[in-house]
Formats: C-alpha cells, sequence, structure tokens
C-alpha cells in the first residue's frame, strides 16, 4: 500500500484553485481521494490495534476530519482547507486525549500524536502526572527510537513562567510549562508517497504509544 502522488496533485491544484465551482467540477477527484483516505485509514487502525487495543472497532471515516472550513472568524474566506487530517484514536477523535494523527499537505506534512491542546483541567492532570512521575516520563522521551522520530520537545505553546501550582525549580519546569503534549514530525513529499513509507508509519505510531498510554493515564486520574 501505498500513498497516491494525485494526493499530493489535487492539493496543489486545490490550493490555487480555492472555491467553490473549482471543487464541484473536479469533486470526482475528491470523492476517489477520500475513498483511498478511508482504506488508508482502515489499515493504519489495523495495523495500530496490534499494540494499542483502544482503537477497536473505530470508523476509519470517523477520523478523516472535513475538508471545508469554519471561516466565520478568518479574515481569509477560502472555502476549503488545502490539506488533510487524519486523526485516529479510542471512541471519537472529539473527545478529550490522545491518538495519532497524519496530516498530508503539499511540502508540509506532519505525522505524529499525543494530546493536541487539551483542555484546561485535563492540561493539569497532565502535568501533575509529569511532576509525580518524572523519571517515567523522561525514560520515554529518552527512549532511542522516540528521540529518533520525534526529538524531545513537544509541537505546542509554551508559558514563560511556571504554571500556577509548581515549583520554578522543579526538574522538569520547561516540559511542566507546554500548553499541549502533541509530537509530530516532518515529512516530505517524495516520503509520504514512498514504497515504505506506510510501514514506517506505523513503526512511528507504535514508538509514541507509551507517550499515549502515560498521557492516558494522567487525564484518567481522579
Amino acid at each position: 500500500m501505498v500513498i497516491n502522488k494525485n494526493i499530493i496533485k489535487y492539493l496543489i491544484d486545490l490550493r490555487e484553485n480555492n472555491g467553490r465551482n473549482w471543487f464541484l467540477e473536479n469533486k470526482e477527484r475528491f470523492n476517489e481521494i477520500q475513498k483511498e483516505l478511508v482504506i488508508l485509514t482502515g489499515y493504519f487502525l489495523s495495523e495500530i490495534e496490534k499494540f494499542d487495543k483502544n482503537v477497536k472497532g473505530v470508523d476509519p471515516k470517523s477520523c478523516i476530519f472535513r475538508i471545508y472550513k469554519d471561516v466565520r472568524f478568518s479574515k481569509d474566506k477560502s472555502p476549503y482547507k488545502t490539506h488533510f487530517g487524519i486523526f485516529m484514536r479510542g471512541g471519537n477523535r472529539k473527545i478529550e486525549g490522545t491518538g495519532y494523527y497524519l496530516h498530508i499537505e503539499p511540502d508540509a506534512s506532519l505525522l505524529g500524536g499525543g494530546c493536541y491542546k487539551p483542555e484546561p483541567k485535563s492540561l493539569q492532570k497532565i502535568r501533575e502526572k509529569i511532576a509525580a512521575d518524572t523519571d517515567s516520563f523522561l525514560k520515554i522521551l529518552k527512549n532511542k527510537q522516540f528521540a529518533e522520530n520525534f526529538g524531545n520537545t513537544f509541537y505546542a505553546e509554551k508559558l514563560k513562567t511556571a504554571p500556577k501550582g509548581f515549583a520554578k525549580d522543579h526538574p522538569s519546569i520547561e516540559f511542566l510549562k507546554y500548553k499541549g503534549f502533541a509530537v509530530a514530525k516532518k515529512i516530505k513529499n517524495s516520503e509520504l508517497t514512498s514504497n515504505h513509507f506506510i510501514q514506517d508509519a506505523v513503526h512511528s505510531f507504535r514508538t509514541l504509544y507509551p507517550l499515549n498510554q502515560f498521557i492516558e493515564a494522567g487525564i484518567a486520574k481522579k
């Protein structure tokens, strides 16, 4: 299984013709790509289920973000996103928690996961989990395969000072300043459409699983 180069070509064309008329004229292309994304997502879910049982029974269609933009509060009124996003997790992607993410965009694709922009209550719990079990948290980040895939920084904004309730000299204070705990790595167009990308992506998702487990344990704590 490979990701079709036509997906990248479609997104480039959409970026240059982001309007309703062009979209409708090319609706058949879009529909075919949607079918491919559903098959791709189904395959990812079947592979992820081998190490994360929480995704068992998840409908692949529910993992794919809609291409239609919410332009109510945006200066950019172009109606369509110029990327495809797939977020895979147990239950529903709108429910608070962790997952596995693939972002397909010409020259800006990403692969990652974790917990992006958690609600304040969940963010507090994750921080408390990190502060209370720093050794386990750092062990995950220092794992060779994890570090090679995602480094040791999170794809999120950071506070300038220590969050309320946490000591400024805590050993993990720089991590506690994060407002989210998602990780990501950039994917080149050539990598995305290569013969080995799908298996490489599954391997990356597997290395991410311990972080997701750690975060989920924090959120679930009463």
